[in-house]
């Protein structure tokens, strides 16, 4: 019987052991950390044993495969001691797309991913479609293969999954932008960072479709390079340059694979980087065979994704704005972007070798005051102490709140957009969020 050694035992690992378990493999988990209770009880309920809190290497180097989870760096000493032997190392999506015959609609990029995703979603499955969300979000896609039955899969893939992404296909693979993320991963590299996004594109046939943003310097130079078998459906903000879907003249217009249009207006999501997320979802609906009249309302109806540009309330006539997943540069540059109020900034937390150089021109035309919520704050103070704004320094989330209320007056915007990751402070950019909005609510 062929063993399977799964690292990590969150939501994409105790989905793999399932799948795994069920096609009769022989099964061992282990995570360096605690397990979360719910997937000990995943674990046990399906009879797979499991380690928390150390690994066995008796057990985990007699695999077969390995399935890793995508938070474990390339460098831990147990994926090095693998890959030393040879062992062959995948993502839970490489593993769990063996056992199903579902049109795969796969998300990447380094923006945009999870409101494209989420949109997409929301419109295939008010169409009527029978259509699982997994990957970067929902529940794990091997979990879902193992016990239901979807004939569309809607996939957020990070840099991560792809890693370890060899013989998958997207039907459907969407590339919303390449910016720099993750570089403390890549070898501080970018070109390894952008060879990873590129994995998205690979094994297409001529049947499939390539979606991306045609604005892209990244992506226009990389497409040089890739000769890709896959339909090219780019998309841009304005009409040209061989765009397919663009705004214009207060119209949203795709024109394939089949033509559809509808006033800008009527979008739920507003702002340019949401333009995009919108034109990507609606070059997808269109491939999948949504109608007209409900592409239009799910367009119309979509409530956003939380801790991105979520509206946290407004105290004494201060608006309070959670965009806590804005974890790299590019994603508060369009935050900042879409700030029509004096913004006080909020920024900090796990610098991923950040160059801030990108928003400079935006916190000197929007920013009233930055707040820095972090462990180490020094980068920040570098690059923002010239600008002559008010700045504070805070190490939770309540004196954060506390600090942008005193620099803010009625009619001001506190944005919460910290380019950075937040496990220095935080569980996780979630943690973060949930915290800043009960701590408005606590003003």
């Amino acid at each position: 019987m062929k063993r399977i050694v799964i690292l990590g035992a969150a939501e994409s690992g105790a989905g793999a052991a399932v799948l795994a378990k069920l096609k009769g493999f022989d099964v061992f988990v282990s995570d360096l950390s605690a397990i979360k209770p719910q997937y000990k009880q995943q674990l046990d309920q399906y009879g797979i044993e499991w380690e928390e809190c150390q690994h066995t290497e008796s057990l985990i180097l007699t695999a077969d495969e390995v399935i890793k989870s995508p938070g474990i760096p390339e460098k831990a000493p147990m994926v090095q001691k693998l890959r030393a032997q040879g062992t062959p190392i995948i993502s839970e999506i490489e593993f769990a797309g063996r056992y199903t015959d579902a049109k795969m609609i796969c998300i990447t990029g380094s923006n945009g991913k999870t409101t494209t995703t989420s949109l997409i979603y929301h419109i295939m499955k008010n169409a009527g479609y029978n259509v699982g969300l997994a990957g970067n979000i929902g529940r794990s896609l091997a979990l879902q293969v193992a016990t239901e039955q979807f004939d569309y899969y809607v996939i957020e893939l990070s840099s991560f999954q792809l890693d370890g992404m060899y013989e998958f296909k997207a039907d459907v693979a969407v590339l919303m932008n390449i910016t720099p993320d993750h570089l403390d991963r890549y070898d501080f590299k970018m070109q390894n960072y952008v060879d990873s996004k590129m994995r998205i594109t690979q094994n297409q046939t001529e049947q499939d479709a390539f979606i991306f943003w045609n604005d892209d310097p990244i992506i226009k130079r990389e497409l040089e390079h890739y000769k890709l078998r896959a339909r090219l459906l780019p998309f841009a903000e304005v009409k040209g340059n061989g765009a397919i879907a663009y705004a214009d003249e207060g119209e949203y217009v795709i024109e394939q694979p089949t033509p559809f249009n509808m006033e800008q207006d009527d979008l739920a999501l507003r702002g340019k980087h949401n333009l995009y997320n919108s034109l990507a979802a609606g070059i997808t609906a269109k491939i999948a065979g949504v109608s007209d009249e409900q592409l239009r309302k799910s367009l119309s109806d979509f409530a956003g994704v939380e801790h991105r540009l979520e509206k946290a309330g407004r105290v004494r006539g201060i608006d309070f704005v959670n965009d806590s997943k804005a974890t790299n540069v590019n994603a508060c540059w369009y935050a900042l972007e879409s700030m029509t109020q004096p913004t006080v900034l909020i920024l900090g937390g796990l610098d991923k070798g950040n160059d801030y150089t990108e928003i400079y021109d935006l916190v000197r035309q929007k920013c009233k005051g930055l707040v820095f919520l972090g462990v180490d704050n020094k980068k920040l103070h570098e690059n923002f102490d010239s600008f002559g704004l008010p700045i504070a320094d805070v190490r939770s989330m309540k004196d954060c709140v506390d600090a942008c209320y005193k620099m803010a007056q009625p009619g001001d915007c506190v944005l919460l957009s910290p380019c950075c990751a937040s496990f220095d402070l935080f569980h996780n950019m979630e943690d973060r969020g949930e915290q800043f909005k009960q701590c408005v609510k606590e003003l």
